[in-house]
């Protein structure tokens, strides 16, 4: 892969991510799941164009740290949640004789939501607050990481924005308790497309010439 198709791909893919929040474009995630896997593929190009495999393997290694947050979080968060649904519903059902067969006698069912106390619904708040912070922290390490790769193809490339790019991502993740990280994470995706396609290929340097050497004095 030259570095001319690994520029194309990558600014390609951060256009992708960058406009795929919008849901006129996106269909289920699938535009920035394209976009994700372009940058990827990208960056694959790069590591083996100048020869640093830290530009994939952070990249690579920070997907990998978001994939285990979501699996991690989801997973705590039933086991949280399961043991407790059952009596939840059972409070707001109260003639539900508890068999899950039977679940979809529901639509027939009057709510009784004045037995609800906080006791209740602790449990959800619970399995909430542990997932958020999961997956908050889990962001932190996929930025960071990416930050890293970033970094490195700043180094390699001479293009500031790279860097600035896995900055910004950084304190996105790190801001993602709160919504504005969000927003960084989105306006990082344009910073990092535009960072792409302002690459200048590296020109190749002129064979130096070789001054052929002098003749041996002849002997007299």
């Amino acid at each position: 892969m030259t570095i001319e198709t690994s520029k194309n791909l990558g600014g390609i893919g951060a256009i992708l991510m960058f406009i795929g929040i919008f849901p006129i474009i996106n269909t289920y995630g699938i535009v920035e799941l394209i976009g994700a896997i372009l940058i990827l593929v990208a960056l694959h190009g790069f590591a083996g164009y100048y020869k640093e495999k830290g530009i994939f393997s952070n990249a690579i290694y920070g997907v990998i740290a978001g994939i285990v947050g979501i699996i991690t979080a989801a997973a705590i968060g039933f086991a949280i949640v399961l043991p407790s649904i059952k009596d939840f519903l059972m409070k707001i059902y109260p003639t539900w004789n508890g068999s899950w067969s039977t679940i979809s006698s529901f639509s027939g069912m009057t709510p009784a939501t004045t037995n609800i106390g906080f006791s209740d619904v602790a449990p959800f708040i619970a399995a909430a607050i542990v997932i958020v912070v999961i997956l908050w922290i889990f962001t932190i390490l996929a930025t960071f990481l990416f930050r890293r790769s970033l970094r490195q193809l700043s180094t390699k490339t001479s293009v500031g924005l790279f860097s600035t790019t896995g900055l910004l991502l950084l304190i996105g993740g790190a801001l993602t308790i709160i919504f504005v990280g969000y927003i960084l994470i989105w306006i990082s995706a344009l910073i990092l497309a535009i960072a792409f396609f302002t690459m200048k290929p590296h020109e190749p340097q002129p064979p130096q010439m070789v001054s052929p050497s002098p003749p041996p004095p002849t002997p007299v």
